[in-house]
């Protein structure tokens, strides 16, 4: 059978970590126990604790005094009853082997991982392969209907006691309704590392490191499900305008490619635009590499 997610990871325990959200990501209706049988402690034994995977609330209580499983925010693997997973996070060379093969039964492929460099963090990002489309798990069914016949009765009832009373100067005071904007910084920061990871001169194909980043966009979009970007790309003034807007919008348009076709985020969430060389960021010096560059505008 063929194979239908490939992890890429940065370091072997954040591999071992990919394998793990790729198999969530196949059976999104997985459970805690579930993933304790999928991938049982004897493939780990030098783990240091007694479980391979915690919730995150006990995993925490191991931390307190050594860092022993993946429990920060964009470590955890979330599952559909919204309860979070913490992995651990010792894995032997032997160890990492073995999770490997173990994640083969689910036709989960491991590319082979790379080393990070010092004070570089590790992480891991998933492909899906040969067509594959992760099931989308069904929802419960939603009782939003009952707190619309209930406001209709209020309201009905509020209309018949004015027209029954004495009217009155009516003041309405507008509700005021603040979003939740946590995700701008991580947006930004995500930014920084897709515009730090540079195409090749002329070219508009993604570096593994700029798959990385748009990796990590993709997770904050799941988090936030009301988040919409526009990706826009642009160029430094170097060759003809007409030659700069298509590298850029073709730029653009290659993240967005990504983010929908590996990443599973929703079309309609997403908008590519190229400007070329039309809004230097450094117009006193057209050919800087700063001009080069492509922003995530939140919508």
């Amino acid at each position: 059978m063929a194979n239908k997610i490939k992890v890429y990871g940065k370091a072997q325990n954040r591999t071992c970590l990919g394998i793990a959200h790729a198999y969530v990501v196949m059976y999104p209706h997985a459970s805690l126990e579930d993933l304790r049988k999928a991938f049982p402690n004897s493939i780990c034994p030098d783990k240091g604790v007694a479980e391979n995977f915690l919730p995150v609330e006990e995993a925490l209580k191991f931390n307190d005094k050594m860092s022993l499983y993946f429990a920060k925010p964009d470590e955890v693997i979330e599952l559909q009853d919204g309860s979070k997973v913490a992995l651990c996070q010792v894995w032997s060379k032997p160890s990492f082997e073995r999770m490997v093969e173990q994640g083969s039964l689910y036709d989960i492929e491991v590319a082979e991982f790379e080393k990070t460099m010092k004070g570089e963090k590790g992480g891991y990002r998933l492909e899906y392969l040969n067509g594959y489309v992760p099931p989308v798990p069904e929802k419960k069914k939603s009782k939003a209907w009952l707190w619309v016949v209930l406001l209709l009765l209020i309201a009905a009832g509020v209309i018949a006691y004015l027209m029954t009373t004495k009217p009155t100067e009516v003041v309405i005071e507008k509700e005021v309704v603040v979003r939740d904007t946590v995700y701008v910084q991580q947006v930004e920061d995500i930014e920084k590392n897709f515009n730090a990871a540079q195409f090749e001169q002329g070219k508009a194909d993604l570096t593994d490191d700029a798959k990385f980043a748009l990796h990590d966009l993709a997770k904050v979009m799941k988090q936030n499900p009301e988040l919409k970007l526009s990706i826009v790309g642009h160029t430094s003034a170097e060759g003809d305008s007409a030659t700069n807007r298509k590298l850029s919008e073709a730029r653009a348009n290659a993240a967005v490619t990504f983010l929908i076709e590996q990443e599973g985020i929703d079309a309609s969430r997403l908008k590519a635009e190229g400007k070329g060389s039309s809004e230097l960021k450094d117009s006193d010096n057209p050919t800087s590499d700063v001009n080069r560059r492509t922003e995530f505008e939140i919508i």
